[in-house]
């Protein structure tokens, strides 16, 4: 057998080389090994609601979308959209030219990328960040800039962002903001000031903006989310993606949006039809009928997350982590420093054996490795008597 021309030539291309297998599906796979309680993959442990899963089984057996769906969207799924934002937040979008229909908010943020940066542009992305937002603006050719949030603990403790140190981060070559609001791992929400300070500095320095909104209905307690879209000179610069997932528990159905003037729906549309094409037919007309569902699904929704928080928060911090209270998401981050430890890789490829509990080392969030070495991420997204063997059995790993 001739031997392999090519072996001495890595067959990863060099703007992915950084990026291997995620630890998501490292903890998924040690979960699976040990018996563990995994409360790191962001997934719910349950199905949300039975009307929306009849709607999908109605979509199936009626043939609708049983076959590839339009491009952009099947309509009825497209003016849903465009009528949730109205009805939310007061933006009018027409869903046949600022609706496009994406497979989840993961291809709708590549799409973007693909689309609207040459090679060398900068992007700004708060750090930590969701791990995508990494390999997607190396796939297309441009430079991430990290801001960081960073833990304080006056009052509640919490990570914030340092609108200064944003403001310096931009340069000639900076092209967009690539912001997520409620953050993934944080859990903070950006208020009403900081967007608007945000909003100004996109105006000023003429950057485009991409906002991942995914948890826009998982606020809690006095925080309010405010899409970047409604601040003056915004909504013609803005892509804001967000998706069904988080809202309804459907994580698996894979079903996304973007929502932007004309011209940048046109030019992430260019992108996304050479990825998928089209995805998730019959779920886009159930995601259209849960997006019509009344404003007390939502009420429910945020009190029955709010309380896991809670139940989750109280345990760990028993455990003797430092916490910091989510404001949005359902994660919550911790400092395992008042543990004795300090490496949350380390910390959390043990803690399955330890404690038969999974975690995320926050870390993996960040160009900065160091900045986020003592931090991990528990979800809360799970039923209540989960949370409650997990916080035990965390307790009992870790007496005081």
């Amino acid at each position: 057998m001739a031997a392999m021309t090519s072996s001495a030539r890595p067959f990863l291309n060099r703007r992915l080389a950084e990026f291997g297998t995620t630890i998501f599906a490292e903890m998924s796979a040690l979960a699976l090994s040990t018996g563990a309680i995994n409360l790191g993959q962001g997934f719910p442990d349950t199905d949300g609601p039975e009307q929306v899963r009849e709607a999908a089984v109605r979509a199936l057996r009626d043939g609708r979308g049983n076959q590839y769906p339009p491009g952009p969207g099947v309509p009825e799924l497209r003016t849903a959209v465009a009528e949730h934002q109205r009805r939310r937040y007061g933006l009018g979008y027409d869903p046949d030219t600022e609706v496009l229909v994406t497979a989840g908010a993961t291809e709708a943020i590549a799409a973007t990328l693909l689309a609207l940066l040459e090679p060398g542009d900068e992007v700004i992305a708060l750090e930590p960040y969701y791990d995508s937002y990494a390999a997607c603006i190396a796939m297309a050719g441009g430079r991430r800039v990290p801001v960081t949030l960073r833990p304080h603990h006056d009052g509640d403790a919490s990570f914030r962002l340092d609108l200064d140190e944003l403001r310096d981060a931009v340069t000639d070559r900076t092209r967009l903001l690539l912001i997520n609001t409620p953050h993934n791992p944080t859990g903070t929400v950006l208020t009403r000031e900081e967007l608007s300070a945000i909003a100004e500095l996109a105006v000023e320095r003429d950057l485009l903006v991409v906002t991942d909104e995914v948890y826009e209905h998982l606020v809690f307690d006095d925080a309010e989310h405010v899409p970047l879209a409604t601040f003056p000179g915004m909504r013609e610069r803005t892509v804001t993606i967000s998706s069904a997932g988080k809202t309804y528990s459907f994580t698996g159905w894979k079903v996304g949006w973007v929502t932007a003037a004309p011209g940048l729906v046109t030019a992430v549309r260019s992108a996304k039809q050479f990825l998928t094409y089209v995805s998730s037919g019959p779920f886009q007309y159930a995601v259209a009928e849960a997006l019509a569902l009344p404003e007390t699904y939502f009420e429910e929704f945020r009190a029955d997350l709010r309380a896991k928080r809670d139940l989750l928060t109280a345990g760990l911090t028993e455990a003797g982590f430092a916490v910091f209270r989510p404001a949005g998401t359902y994660f919550v981050t911790t400092d395992i420093r008042p543990l004795g430890e300090s490496d949350g890789f380390a910390f959390c490829r043990a803690l399955p054996e330890r404690a038969g509990v999974v975690a995320i080392p926050n870390a993996v969030f960040y160009d900065h490795r160091e900045a986020g070495a003592p931090f991990v991420r528990f979800a809360f997204c799970k039923r209540v008597e989960v949370l409650a063997d997990a916080t035990e059995r965390l307790r009992k790993a870790f007496p005081r």
